[in-house]
């Protein structure tokens, strides 16, 4: 993959009124140009809504295998502190599970919101979770 941009075909795509009679005549109904650093954000903010953390912190690195696009990811992971497992257990459960299946759940949803944004076809999801974003879970009042 280039590092200018990805040029991905809006298959499928809605056409306008003034180009279905250019369609009808066989004229291509061009391309969409989504640029690495669009990627790099739109990837981000997916990875930070699947875990909990803010965009900023997320780290992504793109990558062409074989003609998909293999996508890292580098992120914290927001995780309730471990005072509060050993006084409730099953604030685990409420949390999302273990960080292990958070994380194995993140790839999925990141693969298939990365997709459905952008067209792309996704080859591999790596997730590096680099700290634990701590923080107390809220109580309802």
């Amino acid at each position: 993959m280039s590092t200018a941009a990805t040029t991905l075909v809006a298959a499928g795509s809605p056409v306008s009124a003034d180009r279905i009679g250019a369609d009808r005549l066989g004229a291509d109904r061009g391309r969409n140009r989504v640029t690495t650093k669009a990627l790099n954000r739109i990837v981000a903010a997916v990875t930070a809504d699947a875990l909990g953390v803010t965009a900023a912190r997320v780290g992504v690195t793109l990558a062409d295998e074989k003609g998909l696009l293999v996508l890292t990811v580098t992120t914290p992971i927001r995780v309730v502190s471990l005072s509060r497992v050993h006084d409730r257990p099953d604030v685990v459960d409420r949390a999302g599970g273990s960080i292990v299946d958070r994380a194995s759940r993140a790839q999925e949803t990141i693969r298939d919101r990365v997709n459905a944004l952008t067209g792309s076809a996704i080859g591999r999801v790596t997730v590096r979770l680099t700290a634990a974003d701590i923080q107390q879970e809220e109580r309802v009042r």
